[in-house]
């Protein structure tokens, strides 16, 4: 696992170099809105791409995580089918309904029947390497979709070579050769061991980051995690701090992930939030690393990789196993 970490800038690279191979729909259509079908860690690119959307975009995203897509879905909805595995039974039924509506339909996968499904009706299809957990592989299902968005006019250029560049950095400082006495990842992962983490986004974007850190921290380090985001925790989380002793004692720890550049009022909320837990949890803010919303998303991202793996070893757990999630699988395969 600490491998497949250390191993993400090179595969962002490779993921875009894969999807360049690929060449969208020519089409004429006016897109009204854009669906990403996925689920887990085949989703989390969906939730990115719509982050990038949100903020640069001007066609409106949404992840869908269900067998059955909403029911505004029809030719003028772009849809981007992504399954690590190619098998996730939830997107495979969720993408036969897109196309039965019409849908354009562009398809990342590593195989099985989404890929079978891509050639028999001659889709677009980013084929990308298997092998390896989903949620490792966020760099092959999240790069191909914002490729893909580029080259199609939804999103403007991307500083590619700012984000490799980053992430390199990313790597150097919180890989496991860089000591902890300097190593952000490290010194994170010792102060959480033993705590309740509630990570926070400062901001929309930041929402969605702070959801793949409770999803990593949930399946590596094999622990309970919340998130929430600003300005919406203001408005009812921070009064359950009120008593939040009396069920925790001091089991509690605030992680605020933020860029480092937000309007003045979002700084203010972040500073006051901080002084009302002050005396019942310990806070600490992660800042995202470049220039390029791109890049300040990933270096987030790539960070709860490293803390996840690091507080995993804390813990003595397996970072690889799912048991949960496979026992769950084989149960919903014996109804079949």
């Amino acid at each position: 696992m600490f491998s497949l970490a250390e191993a993400f800038p090179r595969q962002c690279r490779e993921a875009l170099a894969l999807a360049e191979k690929v060449e969208p729909p020519e089409t004429d259509r006016a897109y009204r809105n854009i669906v990403v079908c996925g689920m887990g860690g085949s989703a989390a690119g969906g939730d990115l791409l719509g982050a990038l959307l949100d903020e640069q975009g001007a066609i409106p995203p949404r992840t869908c995580r269900d067998y059955e897509v909403p029911n505004w879905v029809d030719e003028s909805t772009l849809v981007f089918a992504c399954s690590y595995s190619g098998n996730t039974e939830e997107t495979l039924s969720a993408v036969r309904q897109c196309l039965t509506r019409g849908c354009d339909v562009l398809c990342i996968t590593s195989g099985g029947t989404l890929a079978d499904l891509a050639r028999e009706r001659r889709l677009p299809l980013v084929s990308i390497p298997g092998g390896q957990p989903p949620r490792t592989a966020l760099g092959y299902l999240f790069v191909p979709l914002v490729s893909l968005a580029t080259r199609m006019g939804l999103l403007p250029w991307q500083d590619w070579e700012e984000l490799f560049s980053t992430l390199d950095g990313c790597l150097e400082d919180w890989g496991m050769e860089s000591a902890s006495r300097s190593n952000p990842a490290k010194r994170l992962a010792v102060r959480l061991y033993g705590k309740i983490p509630l990570l926070y986004g400062l901001g929309a974007w930041h929402a969605v980051v702070a959801d793949r850190w409770k999803s990593q921290l949930n399946e590596n380090s094999k622990c309970m995690v919340f998130a929430n985001a600003f300005p919406e925790l203001n408005h009812n989380e921070i009064v359950g701090w009120t008593l939040s002793e009396t069920q925790a004692s001091d089991r509690w720890a605030v992680v605020i992930l933020e860029d480092g550049q937000e309007s003045p009022r979002m700084q203010a909320r972040a500073r006051i939030t901080r002084d009302l837990v002050r005396g019942k949890a310990e806070t600490f803010t992660v800042t995202a690393r470049g220039e390029a919303l791109l890049t300040k998303m990933l270096s987030l991202v790539y960070l709860a990789d490293f803390v996840s793996l690091y507080l995993a070893a804390l813990y003595g757990v397996d970072p690889y196993e799912i048991a949960a999630i496979d026992l769950l699988k084989k149960s919903l395969a014996e109804l079949d």
